[in-house]
This record gives structure tokens, C-alpha cells and sequence, in this order.
């Protein structure tokens, strides 16, 4: 993007992905860190020293940083089940341009509509962040397959598995890691099916109509998942993830004519990755130089406030994959197909 602005950020977290968000703000031209906001004094001491933020940019208090800061993006960096809470707050104060939320979005779909109902009517931008989305390795994808470079997408065959350490659930107790811990919105879904379930969505281009699934429980969250979501037109996304199985990210998406396929899909920062595209014409890579996938997501959010053109993740989808998010919790609690509108 060309543009002499500097767009001030604000992050509102200072736990292990606000690191991620804090390096895309050196990274990309039209953003800087401008001020961080945590409960705990420690993590923005340390934070603060780590990001070159002065001392009187901390703030213990969100209320605060929105209150003294001219911040044009706040982007949230908290535990999940915090997201609505904190987003409804930075939407009131109607002191920040646009909010970046990290997955998952809310814990269910109410809350993502209370949300973005909160943002529409505080006229402030609002996206999820999923990374991914940004990578030219996505944004080929998806325009190869709207191009019909495979014939007529019918499947899409996903994984996220992150665990496969030989140990139990007891491994993975709540108190190591929000992930394992319910109270603040881990397990498998929030964590990585949000992932492939918005990748689905994405490159079919439309909503689920129909989503079944079963879980593996850990401690206290879902340790792993596997989903069906039926699309129209009868395609179909097959999803599994999960805490519990040896590590693997990639996705197939094959049609009539042919079949994409991506490797280390989602976390591959700094590394180069490419698309196999097979055909009946042959096979081809496509490959794709490292990049930093935070840097990219940042700076289409400032292009986006440059120019007012729609973002990428729009509001909208932000509910809707909550709603599918919630099916999936349903179709896992009892057994059943969950049928969507």
C-alpha cells in the first residue's frame, strides 16, 4: 500500500500472541505500536522494554489506554472468552477507527452479534483475525479454484493437529495453558478448527447448510475434533483437529478436474511454502517466498482505512462462523447433524 499514513495501534493483551501482533507493528509501514494495556504489571514492564514502548504508553486499565491514547486500531490479544466483553468496551468508547480480534471471534454467535452490533453502531471497523487470509498462498488458492482450475469444487480435506507427545489428557491440565482451560475459552474448536472451519467457508465461498462431528475429551475442553460441514451444492468439508495427535496442518480442496493441495497452512511464518496443483493437463508448484502473515493482516487493515475498501473478513462472517462454531459444539454434545439456515 502506498500511503504516508501511520496508523497508531493498541494492543490490548500482552500474553503470547500480542508478541506476534507487536512485530507485525515494526513490520509493516503504515502502523505503529503506540501503547499496550494488561492487568498485570509484570507483563507490561516486560513487554513494554521488549517493544520500546515508554512507560506512560502501559496502561493497567483498557479504560485508560482508550481514554489518553489517540489510537486509530485496538487490536484484542486476550483469552477468548474475554473477546466480546473487551470489544463491546473499545466499540462504546468509540475512541479507535477499527478493532482486530483474535480467534476465536466470541465464544457463541449471540455474542458475536452483540459485538459487531456494538462496533456498526459506534461506526468502528471490525475483523477477526485470521491470519491466513492475508497470504498469497490463500489468495492464490482461492483464485485459482474461482477460476475453475480444478473443475467443479467439491471437497475440501483439512487438518490441524499440534499434539502426538505420547501423553494423556493429564498432559494438558488447565493451568498450563489457556488452551486446555474452559474458563478462558481454549479447546480444539476455539483453538484450531476455527481455522479450517473459516478456510471452508472462505474457499467455498458460502455458508455450511449442515455440520456434524464428534470430539475427544480432555481434562476439561474438547481435545480434539472431526467435522462434516455440507455446503451447497453437496461439497463438503472433512475437518479434524486436535491437542491429542501428531502435528500436521494441510489442505486439499479437489474438484472435477483436479486437486490443490497446501502444506504447513496456517503457521508458517517466515517460511516458504507452496501450492501443488495437479490437473489432467499434469502437476505444478507454485511456490511462495517467507512472510510474516501478521505484517500482511496489519497493513490490509491500514489500506483498508485508507481507501474504505471492504475488508477482507467482513463483520458478517465474523457472526456466521460463530453460528457454525456453535453447530459444531451442538453436533459434538449430542450426536446429532445440526441443521443451519
Amino acid at each position: 500500500m502506498s500511503t504516508n499514513t501511520s496508523y497508531r495501534v493498541g494492543l490490548v493483551g500482552a500474553g503470547g500472541i500480542a508478541n506476534a501482533h507487536a512485530n507485525a507493528c515494526q513490520q509493516a509501514p503504515s502502523a505503529e505500536l503506540a501503547a499496550i494495556c494488561d492487568v498485570s504489571e509484570d507483563a507490561l514492564a516486560t513487554f513494554g522494554e521488549r517493544y520500546d514502548v515508554a512507560s506512560e504508553n502501559r496502561h493497567l486499565s483498557l479504560e485508560e489506554m482508550l481514554d489518553t491514547e489517540n489510537l486509530d486500531i485496538a487490536i484484542i490479544c486476550t483469552w477468548g472468552a474475554f473477546h466480546a466483553e473487551v470489544g463491546i468496551q473499545i466499540s462504546e468508547s468509540q475512541q479507535v477507527k477499527a478493532i482486530l480480534c483474535e480467534k476465536p471471534f466470541t465464544s457463541t454467535a449471540a455474542e458475536a452479534e452483540a459485538f459487531v452490533g456494538a462496533a456498526q453502531e459506534n461506526g468502528v471497523l471490525v475483523a477477526e483475525a485470521f491470519k491466513f487470509r492475508h497470504h498469497p498462498m490463500h489468495l492464490k488458492a482461492k483464485e485459482l479454484i474461482d477460476s475453475g482450475a480444478i473443475g467443479d469444487f467439491k471437497t475440501i480435506r483439512s487438518t490441524f493437529c499440534t499434539g502426538g507427545g505420547g501423553g494423556g489428557p493429564e498432559t494438558r491440565r488447565p493451568e498450563m495453558n489457556w488452551r486446555f482451560n474452559k474458563a478462558k475459552g481454549g479447546g480444539s474448536i476455539y483453538d484450531l478448527a476455527c481455522y479450517n472451519i473459516h478456510h471452508a467457508r472462505f474457499m467455498f465461498g458460502a455458508e455450511p447448510i449442515r455440520v456434524s462431528g464428534m470430539s475427544q475429551a480432555g481434562l476439561e475442553v474438547d481435545d480434539g475434533s472431526y467435522l462434516l460441514l455440507v455446503f451447497p451444492g453437496e461439497r463438503v468439508a472433512q475437518i479434524s483437529t486436535g491437542f491429542n495427535c501428531a502435528g500436521g496442518q494441510y489442505a486439499e480442496m479437489s474438484g472435477t478436474g483436479g486437486m490443490c493441495r497446501l502444506d504447513r497452512v496456517w503457521n508458517n511464518e517466515n517460511s516458504a511454502v507452496n501450492i501443488e496443483l495437479t490437473t489432467r493437463e499434469g502437476a505444478e508448484v507454485i511456490d511462495f517466498e517467507p512472510c510474516f502473515q501478521f505484517a500482511l493482516q496489519l497493513e490490509h487493515m491500514c489500506e483498508v482505512l485508507t481507501t474504505g475498501k471492504p475488508h477482507r473478513v467482513s463483520p458478517e462472517s465474523c457472526v456466521n462462523q460463530m453460528r457454525v462454531i456453535d453447530a459444531a459444539f451442538e453436533a459434538m454434545a449430542t450426536g446429532r447433524t445440526v441443521e443451519l439456515g
